[in-house]
């Protein structure tokens, strides 16, 4: 009997459509809305590129953020909404612009089955828990060519010769400009300075490991260059197809390669606190260094303090998207290696202060290693620091661009960036500071256009990329010679 009235009960409850169930609340737009209008006001507050975007993109704001709103309105669910910021932030065209969203939650472990026993801690382990990760650095072209014959057979920047009309042409890639793409100067860096495995990693720890990977980094490149030269190559290939960028040792790298002194990108940030802060700290840093260094010391330090403080000054003013006479949106100063953008490598070699004024001088690099042509190869996937570098060689006359035109990221998040979290979504959204501009004025998120442009497609097997690339060597190599002979300017 209770059985019969248990059924029955259910079959009036489907009936009656559910009353008395709890029923799910209906989808509303409006939160998303509100992450869109946060999200706009970023934008127009604190992306380096607005202007860039505006003009040479010819992108609407306003209109793309209200066809943004009105497909939000007809969404009917959370994925739906997200993929509206998925392609608002596509329609930027800009690689340092992202948004990431929360992760769902794991599911709880089961209680059934008995913890799996740890796997022992190996230096490389270790390394790969700390994002060192042989992944970020593909092989390159270099052994896809004909004739190509390896110096340096390794995962940390190959090199190998190859002819080309002639021409003996030594090949570098460097897949990633950090040694998080080299494991190995990781595990190297973790044996040679004895670090315990069994204990949390701190900064100072992990500092250590940076610190002795970059020297290993920078020791590889020259001697690959040694070696390329001692093989016979006259004229140097770097390759830096599918380059996701690194850091700033880029600026370091640029100067091994050439015989040039080469001068740096000129630098735009967004006026605001977290440039503001910046600017302060360097002052004050620089005028510490001044009160307890040398003597002689101390008037270049007063007056890089002084151009610190006036760039403080520039940071902490308000101005108009559109510019206005006297108050640019962005302001400016100093270069993409710190107040001075060219120096011999050594200028400052033992002193404290040296990488807050060009902070190439934190790598103990050699100017000139190599000397004679240089041809640097790009694609669709060179970005970043990869971008920095190859521009730097571009603009200052000390390398031809061989390839295709670069994905655009430009300058990126300095010191952590300014991060803007949604207050619906938690998504994260990403918008560099930053800017730096070419010699002709440009913004370098325009990606970087080769001098003698390839036919590549993003698509495009590595193989059939090289054989188009061996067609071209012969120009290129001439090119570059030309380019090399030319008197710095």
């Amino acid at each position: 009997m209770k059985r019969r009235t248990a059924l029955a009960a259910a079959l009036a409850a489907i009936a009656l459509g559910g009353a008395g169930a709890a029923q799910a609340p209906a989808w509303s737009a409006k939160p998303w809305l509100d992450d869109l209008a946060q999200m706009r006001q970023a934008v127009e507050s604190k992306y380096a590129n607005i202007e860039w975007l505006r003009t040479e993109r010819e992108v609407d704001v306003s209109a793309l953020f209200e066809r943004a709103a009105a497909a939000i309105g007809n969404a009917g669910s959370d994925a739906q909404a997200k993929a509206v910021f998925d392609r608002v932030v596509q329609r930027f065209g800009d690689g340092h612009v992202t948004i990431s969203w929360p992760r769902p939650n794991a599911p709880a472990p089961s209680n059934s089955a008995a913890p799996a026993k740890p796997a022992p801690i190996t230096a490389e382990s270790f390394c790969r828990a700390r994002g060192y990760d042989a992944g970020q650095a593909s092989p390159g072209l270099g052994p896809s060519l004909a004739g190509y014959t390896p110096v340096e057979a390794g995962q940390v920047l190959p090199a190998g010769t190859v002819t080309a009309g002639g021409t003996r042409l030594g090949i570098v890639r460097i897949g990633v400009f950090q040694p998080q793409g080299y494991p190995s100067l990781c595990t190297d860096a973790v044996r040679a300075l004895s670090i315990p495995l069994d204990r949390p990693c701190d900064d100072a720890c992990d500092n250590a490991i940076v610190t002795h990977a970059y020297r290993r980094l920078t020791g590889a490149l020259e001697d690959r260059l040694t070696r390329l030269r001692s093989a016979g190559a006259e004229a140097l290939v770097v390759d830096l197809t599918d380059n996701g960028g690194g850091s700033e040792w880029a600026e370091a790298a640029a100067r091994m390669i050439s015989s040039r002194r080469l001068t740096s990108a000129r630098m735009g940030f967004v006026r605001g606190p977290h440039w503001e802060k910046q600017w302060r700290e360097l002052g004050d840093r620089l005028r510490s260094f001044a009160a307890s260094g040398p003597r002689a010391d101390r008037p270049r330090l007063l007056a890089w303090a002084a151009q610190a403080d006036a760039a403080r000054a520039e940071a902490a003013r308000t101005c108009p998207q559109s510019g206005a006479p006297g108050c640019p949106w962005l302001g400016s100063a100093g270069f993409s290696t710190g107040l001075v953008g060219s120096l011999p490598a050594d200028a400052f070699a033992g002193k404290e202060w040296e990488a807050y004024v060009f902070n190439p001088g934190q790598h103990r690099y050699r100017d000139g290693v190599w000397s004679g042509p240089v041809v640097v190869l790009t694609d669709q996937e060179t970005w970043s620091a990869a971008e920095q570098f190859a521009a730097l060689l571009q603009d200052n006359r000390a390398a031809l661009i061989v390839g295709a035109r670069t994905g655009g990221a430009g300058c990126g998040h300095t010191w952590g960036g300014t991060p803007t979290t949604l207050a619906n979504s938690g998504a994260v959204l990403k918008l560099p500071d930053c800017v730096r501009f070419r010699a002709d004025g440009s913004n370098e998120v325009r990606g970087i256009i080769p001098d003698l442009v390839l036919p590549w497609r993003a698509n495009d097997g590595r193989a059939f990329r090289a054989r188009m690339l061996e067609a071209a060597l012969p120009e290129a190599a001439a090119r570059a010679t030309a380019l090399h002979r030319e008197p710095a300017r």
